[in-house]
Protein backbone atom coordinates (compact mmCIF):
# COMPACT_ATOMS: atom_id res chain seq x y z
CA UNK A 1 0.00 0.00 0.00
CA UNK A 2 2.94 2.34 0.61
CA UNK A 3 5.16 1.21 -2.25
CA UNK A 4 4.17 3.96 -4.69
CA UNK A 5 4.62 6.71 -2.11
CA UNK A 6 8.02 5.28 -1.24
CA UNK A 7 9.00 5.12 -4.91
CA UNK A 8 7.90 8.73 -5.31
CA UNK A 9 9.93 9.74 -2.26
CA UNK A 10 13.04 8.07 -3.67
CA UNK A 11 12.88 10.10 -6.88
CA UNK A 12 10.68 13.16 -6.59
CA UNK A 13 11.23 15.02 -9.84
CA UNK A 14 11.16 14.05 -13.49
CA UNK A 15 14.49 14.45 -15.30
CA UNK A 16 13.21 16.65 -18.11
CA UNK A 17 15.39 17.78 -20.97
CA UNK A 18 15.57 21.50 -21.69
CA UNK A 19 13.14 20.98 -24.59
CA UNK A 20 10.64 19.12 -22.39
CA UNK A 21 10.78 21.72 -19.62
CA UNK A 22 10.32 24.49 -22.18
CA UNK A 23 7.25 22.67 -23.49
CA UNK A 24 5.82 22.30 -19.97
CA UNK A 25 6.50 25.99 -19.31
CA UNK A 26 4.80 27.00 -22.54
CA UNK A 27 1.74 24.85 -21.86
CA UNK A 28 1.34 26.23 -18.34
CA UNK A 29 1.79 29.79 -19.58
CA UNK A 30 -0.83 29.22 -22.27
CA UNK A 31 -3.33 28.05 -19.65
CA UNK A 32 -2.53 31.06 -17.43
CA UNK A 33 -2.88 33.65 -20.21
CA UNK A 34 -5.98 31.94 -21.64
CA UNK A 35 -7.72 31.91 -18.27
CA UNK A 36 -6.81 35.53 -17.60
CA UNK A 37 -8.41 36.48 -20.93
CA UNK A 38 -11.46 34.34 -20.17
CA UNK A 39 -11.87 36.25 -16.93
CA UNK A 40 -11.80 39.52 -18.88
CA UNK A 41 -14.40 38.28 -21.38
CA UNK A 42 -16.60 37.15 -18.51
CA UNK A 43 -16.40 40.65 -17.03
CA UNK A 44 -17.47 42.07 -20.39
CA UNK A 45 -20.51 39.80 -20.48
CA UNK A 46 -19.25 37.73 -23.41
CA UNK A 47 -19.15 34.57 -21.29
CA UNK A 48 -22.37 33.69 -19.50
CA UNK A 49 -23.28 31.29 -16.72
CA UNK A 50 -20.59 29.95 -14.44
CA UNK A 51 -16.88 30.14 -15.24
CA UNK A 52 -14.29 28.34 -13.10
CA UNK A 53 -10.71 29.41 -13.81
CA UNK A 54 -7.62 27.20 -13.43
CA UNK A 55 -5.14 29.95 -12.55
CA UNK A 56 -2.55 28.55 -10.14
CA UNK A 57 -3.27 24.88 -10.79
CA UNK A 58 -1.57 24.63 -14.20
CA UNK A 59 1.18 22.19 -13.17
CA UNK A 60 -1.36 19.49 -12.33
CA UNK A 61 -2.95 19.16 -15.77
CA UNK A 62 0.31 19.71 -17.67
CA UNK A 63 2.35 17.33 -15.54
CA UNK A 64 -0.19 14.52 -15.64
CA UNK A 65 -1.43 14.78 -19.19
CA UNK A 66 2.06 15.04 -20.64
CA UNK A 67 2.62 11.49 -19.37
CA UNK A 68 -0.49 10.00 -21.03
CA UNK A 69 -0.67 8.05 -24.27
CA UNK A 70 -2.97 10.20 -26.40
CA UNK A 71 -3.78 7.26 -28.68
CA UNK A 72 -5.50 5.19 -26.00
CA UNK A 73 -5.81 6.86 -22.57
CA UNK A 74 -8.95 8.76 -21.55
CA UNK A 75 -9.59 11.75 -19.28
CA UNK A 76 -12.62 13.03 -17.41
CA UNK A 77 -12.89 15.97 -15.00
CA UNK A 78 -15.27 18.37 -13.29
CA UNK A 79 -16.33 21.82 -14.39
CA UNK A 80 -12.90 23.51 -13.99
CA UNK A 81 -11.96 22.03 -17.33
CA UNK A 82 -10.44 24.64 -19.69
CA UNK A 83 -6.88 23.99 -18.51
CA UNK A 84 -7.13 20.25 -19.01
CA UNK A 85 -8.22 20.70 -22.61
CA UNK A 86 -5.40 23.13 -23.32
CA UNK A 87 -2.92 20.71 -21.73
CA UNK A 88 -4.21 18.11 -24.18
CA UNK A 89 -3.17 20.35 -27.07
CA UNK A 90 -6.69 21.26 -28.16
CA UNK A 91 -6.92 24.48 -30.21
CA UNK A 92 -7.47 27.51 -27.91
CA UNK A 93 -9.79 29.04 -30.54
CA UNK A 94 -12.42 26.30 -30.29
CA UNK A 95 -12.20 26.33 -26.48
CA UNK A 96 -12.71 30.10 -26.31
CA UNK A 97 -15.53 29.85 -28.84
CA UNK A 98 -17.19 27.28 -26.59
CA UNK A 99 -16.82 29.57 -23.59
CA UNK A 100 -18.63 32.31 -25.46
CA UNK A 101 -21.36 29.95 -26.67
CA UNK A 102 -20.48 30.01 -30.37
CA UNK A 103 -21.24 27.37 -33.00
CA UNK A 104 -17.54 26.95 -33.78
CA UNK A 105 -16.88 25.89 -30.17
CA UNK A 106 -15.70 22.39 -29.40
CA UNK A 107 -19.21 21.44 -28.21
CA UNK A 108 -20.86 23.69 -30.81
CA UNK A 109 -21.59 26.32 -28.19
CA UNK A 110 -23.97 24.15 -26.19
CA UNK A 111 -21.63 23.11 -23.40
CA UNK A 112 -20.10 26.41 -22.41
CA UNK A 113 -17.47 26.63 -19.69
CA UNK A 114 -18.55 23.61 -17.66
CA UNK A 115 -19.38 20.95 -20.25
CA UNK A 116 -16.66 20.74 -22.86
CA UNK A 117 -16.14 17.41 -24.60
CA UNK A 118 -13.94 15.92 -27.32
CA UNK A 119 -14.35 12.32 -28.43
CA UNK A 120 -11.40 12.75 -30.82
CA UNK A 121 -9.09 13.55 -27.91
CA UNK A 122 -10.71 11.02 -25.54
CA UNK A 123 -11.68 13.89 -23.26
CA UNK A 124 -15.07 13.10 -21.72
CA UNK A 125 -15.96 16.34 -19.91
CA UNK A 126 -16.50 18.79 -18.13
CA UNK A 127 -19.22 17.73 -15.56
CA UNK A 128 -21.29 20.02 -13.38
CA UNK A 129 -22.50 17.53 -10.76
CA UNK A 130 -19.89 17.41 -8.00
CA UNK A 131 -18.19 14.02 -7.92
CA UNK A 132 -20.30 12.47 -10.68
CA UNK A 133 -17.34 12.30 -13.06
CA UNK A 134 -15.58 9.84 -10.73
CA UNK A 135 -18.17 7.13 -11.36
CA UNK A 136 -18.11 7.89 -15.08
CA UNK A 137 -14.33 7.63 -14.96
CA UNK A 138 -14.67 4.15 -13.46
CA UNK A 139 -16.90 3.35 -16.43
CA UNK A 140 -14.23 4.55 -18.84
CA UNK A 141 -11.71 2.34 -17.07
CA UNK A 142 -14.09 -0.63 -17.30
CA UNK A 143 -14.37 0.00 -21.04
CA UNK A 144 -10.58 -0.01 -21.37
CA UNK A 145 -10.37 -3.33 -19.53
CA UNK A 146 -13.31 -4.87 -21.43
CA UNK A 147 -11.84 -3.90 -24.79
CA UNK A 148 -8.30 -4.86 -23.75
CA UNK A 149 -7.02 -1.72 -25.46
CA UNK A 150 -4.27 -0.97 -22.92
CA UNK A 151 -5.75 2.41 -22.03
CA UNK A 152 -5.85 4.06 -18.61
CA UNK A 153 -8.59 6.42 -17.42
CA UNK A 154 -7.67 9.58 -15.52
CA UNK A 155 -10.49 10.92 -13.34
CA UNK A 156 -9.95 14.36 -11.79
CA UNK A 157 -11.97 15.68 -8.87
CA UNK A 158 -11.50 18.18 -6.07
CA UNK A 159 -11.12 18.08 -2.31
CA UNK A 160 -14.79 19.00 -1.93
CA UNK A 161 -15.94 16.21 -4.24
CA UNK A 162 -13.77 13.77 -2.27
CA UNK A 163 -16.51 13.67 0.39
CA UNK A 164 -19.21 12.49 -2.02
CA UNK A 165 -20.61 9.00 -1.55
CA UNK A 166 -20.38 7.88 -5.17
CA UNK A 167 -16.62 8.44 -5.03
CA UNK A 168 -16.23 5.56 -2.57
CA UNK A 169 -18.60 3.30 -4.47
CA UNK A 170 -16.34 3.90 -7.46
CA UNK A 171 -13.22 3.20 -5.39
CA UNK A 172 -14.68 -0.13 -4.29
CA UNK A 173 -15.67 -1.26 -7.78
CA UNK A 174 -12.38 -0.11 -9.32
CA UNK A 175 -10.33 -2.00 -6.74
CA UNK A 176 -12.53 -5.11 -6.79
CA UNK A 177 -12.27 -5.39 -10.58
CA UNK A 178 -8.70 -4.03 -10.82
CA UNK A 179 -9.77 -1.32 -13.24
CA UNK A 180 -7.06 0.71 -15.01
CA UNK A 181 -7.79 4.11 -13.48
CA UNK A 182 -5.94 6.86 -11.67
CA UNK A 183 -8.15 8.88 -9.34
CA UNK A 184 -6.71 12.41 -9.12
CA UNK A 185 -7.72 14.71 -6.27
CA UNK A 186 -6.84 18.33 -7.08
CA UNK A 187 -6.70 19.61 -3.52
CA UNK A 188 -6.75 23.40 -3.80
CA UNK A 189 -7.52 23.79 -0.12
CA UNK A 190 -10.98 25.32 -0.22
CA UNK A 191 -13.47 23.23 -2.26
CA UNK A 192 -16.05 25.92 -3.07
CA UNK A 193 -15.24 28.15 -0.13
CA UNK A 194 -14.73 25.97 2.92
CA UNK A 195 -11.20 25.24 4.10
CA UNK A 196 -10.26 21.56 3.99
CA UNK A 197 -9.77 21.30 7.75
CA UNK A 198 -13.32 22.60 8.33
CA UNK A 199 -14.99 20.19 5.89
CA UNK A 200 -12.98 16.96 6.02
CA UNK A 201 -12.20 14.69 8.98
CA UNK A 202 -9.28 13.16 7.05
CA UNK A 203 -7.35 15.96 5.37
CA UNK A 204 -4.65 13.73 3.88
CA UNK A 205 -6.74 12.69 0.92
CA UNK A 206 -4.23 10.26 -0.58
CA UNK A 207 -5.07 7.94 2.35
CA UNK A 208 -8.75 7.81 1.42
CA UNK A 209 -8.32 4.68 -0.72
CA UNK A 210 -6.72 2.58 2.02
CA UNK A 211 -9.95 0.82 3.01
CA UNK A 212 -10.31 -0.31 -0.61
CA UNK A 213 -6.69 -1.46 -0.96
CA UNK A 214 -5.89 1.43 -3.31
CA UNK A 215 -2.33 2.78 -2.92
CA UNK A 216 -2.07 6.54 -2.53
CA UNK A 217 0.44 9.20 -3.53
CA UNK A 218 0.96 12.62 -1.94
CA UNK A 219 2.29 15.01 -4.59
CA UNK A 220 3.27 18.69 -4.73
CA UNK A 221 0.90 19.93 -7.42
CA UNK A 222 2.77 23.24 -7.77
CA UNK A 223 5.86 21.61 -9.28
CA UNK A 224 5.31 20.33 -12.82
CA UNK A 225 8.36 18.05 -12.70
CA UNK A 226 7.23 16.42 -9.46
CA UNK A 227 3.76 15.90 -10.92
CA UNK A 228 5.19 14.34 -14.07
CA UNK A 229 7.44 11.97 -12.11
CA UNK A 230 4.54 10.87 -9.91
CA UNK A 231 2.47 10.29 -13.03
CA UNK A 232 5.16 8.00 -14.46
CA UNK A 233 5.11 5.87 -11.30
CA UNK A 234 1.31 5.69 -11.13
CA UNK A 235 0.85 4.90 -14.82
CA UNK A 236 3.46 2.14 -14.74
CA UNK A 237 1.67 0.52 -11.78
CA UNK A 238 -1.76 0.69 -13.40
CA UNK A 239 -0.59 -0.48 -16.83
CA UNK A 240 0.82 -3.63 -15.23
CA UNK A 241 -2.73 -4.65 -14.31
CA UNK A 242 -2.49 -3.87 -10.60
CA UNK A 243 -5.69 -1.83 -10.43
CA UNK A 244 -6.31 1.78 -9.42
CA UNK A 245 -4.12 4.46 -7.83
CA UNK A 246 -5.25 7.49 -5.83
CA UNK A 247 -3.15 10.63 -6.28
CA UNK A 248 -3.53 13.76 -4.16
CA UNK A 249 -2.15 16.82 -5.95
CA UNK A 250 -1.74 19.66 -3.46
CA UNK A 251 -2.28 22.85 -5.41
CA UNK A 252 -3.84 26.31 -5.09
CA UNK A 253 -6.21 28.49 -7.07
CA UNK A 254 -5.54 32.23 -7.08
CA UNK A 255 -9.09 33.21 -8.02
CA UNK A 256 -12.36 32.37 -6.32
CA UNK A 257 -14.19 29.10 -6.86
CA UNK A 258 -15.89 30.71 -9.85
CA UNK A 259 -15.98 34.20 -11.33
CA UNK A 260 -18.91 35.02 -9.05
CA UNK A 261 -16.93 34.17 -5.90
CA UNK A 262 -15.17 37.10 -4.15
CA UNK A 263 -13.13 34.59 -2.07
CA UNK A 264 -13.50 36.47 1.21
CA UNK A 265 -12.77 33.28 3.15
CA UNK A 266 -9.01 33.83 2.75
CA UNK A 267 -6.69 36.81 2.96
CA UNK A 268 -4.92 38.57 0.12
CA UNK A 269 -1.69 38.00 2.01
CA UNK A 270 -2.21 34.24 1.84
CA UNK A 271 -2.73 34.29 -1.91
CA UNK A 272 0.25 36.58 -2.44
CA UNK A 273 2.50 34.33 -0.36
CA UNK A 274 1.65 31.33 -2.55
CA UNK A 275 2.29 33.39 -5.69
CA UNK A 276 5.69 34.48 -4.41
CA UNK A 277 6.88 31.15 -3.03
CA UNK A 278 5.16 28.37 -4.99
CA UNK A 279 3.89 29.60 -8.36
CA UNK A 280 4.33 26.71 -10.84
CA UNK A 281 5.14 28.93 -13.83
CA UNK A 282 7.64 31.09 -11.98
CA UNK A 283 9.25 27.93 -10.60
CA UNK A 284 9.70 26.49 -14.09
CA UNK A 285 10.98 29.84 -15.33
CA UNK A 286 13.65 30.00 -12.62
CA UNK A 287 14.80 26.50 -13.48
CA UNK A 288 14.99 27.30 -17.18
CA UNK A 289 17.05 30.41 -16.49
CA UNK A 290 19.35 28.37 -14.25
CA UNK A 291 19.85 25.94 -17.14
CA UNK A 292 21.03 28.76 -19.35
CA UNK A 293 17.83 29.46 -21.30
CA UNK A 294 17.85 33.17 -22.12
CA UNK A 295 15.38 35.66 -20.70
CA UNK A 296 14.75 36.88 -24.24
CA UNK A 297 13.64 33.42 -25.35
CA UNK A 298 11.14 33.21 -22.50
CA UNK A 299 9.85 36.69 -23.33
CA UNK A 300 9.37 35.60 -26.94
CA UNK A 301 7.33 32.61 -25.76
CA UNK A 302 5.13 34.86 -23.63
CA UNK A 303 4.65 37.25 -26.54
CA UNK A 304 3.69 34.42 -28.88
CA UNK A 305 1.22 32.99 -26.37
CA UNK A 306 -0.41 36.35 -25.74
CA UNK A 307 -0.89 36.72 -29.50
CA UNK A 308 -2.43 33.24 -29.75
CA UNK A 309 -4.81 33.97 -26.88
CA UNK A 310 -5.84 37.30 -28.44
CA UNK A 311 -6.45 35.46 -31.71
CA UNK A 312 -8.65 32.94 -29.92
CA UNK A 313 -10.68 35.75 -28.33
CA UNK A 314 -11.12 37.49 -31.69
CA UNK A 315 -12.12 34.20 -33.30
CA UNK A 316 -14.72 33.60 -30.58
CA UNK A 317 -16.19 37.09 -30.75
CA UNK A 318 -16.50 36.93 -34.54
CA UNK A 319 -18.01 33.43 -34.66
CA UNK A 320 -21.79 33.01 -35.05
CA UNK A 321 -24.03 31.68 -32.31
CA UNK A 322 -25.63 28.26 -32.84
CA UNK A 323 -28.76 28.12 -34.97
CA UNK A 324 -32.00 27.65 -33.04
CA UNK A 325 -32.38 24.20 -34.62
CA UNK A 326 -29.37 23.03 -32.58
CA UNK A 327 -31.70 22.87 -29.57
CA UNK A 328 -32.96 19.57 -30.95
CA UNK A 329 -29.62 17.91 -31.73
CA UNK A 330 -27.44 15.81 -29.42
CA UNK A 331 -30.38 15.10 -27.14
CA UNK A 332 -30.42 11.37 -27.82
CA UNK A 333 -27.47 9.09 -28.61
CA UNK A 334 -26.91 8.90 -32.35
CA UNK A 335 -24.03 7.55 -34.42
CA UNK A 336 -20.54 8.84 -33.61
Amino acid sequence: MRSLQEAHGNEKRYKASDEELLEFYEQMLLIRRFEERAGQLYGLGLIGGFCHLYIGQEAVAVGLQSALDSTKDSVITGYRDHGHMLAYGIDPKVIMAELTGRHSGISRGKGGSMHMFSVDHRFYGGHGIVGAQVSLGAGLAFAHKYREDGGVALAYFGDGAANQGQVYESFNMASLWKLPIIFVIENNGYAMGTAVKRGSAETEFYRRGTAFRIPGMDVNGMDVLEVRQAAEIALDYVRQGNGPVLMELNTYRYRGHSMSDPAKYRTREEVQEVREKSDPIEGAKKELLARGISEDKLKDIDKRIRAAVSESADFAENSPEPDASELYTDVLVERY
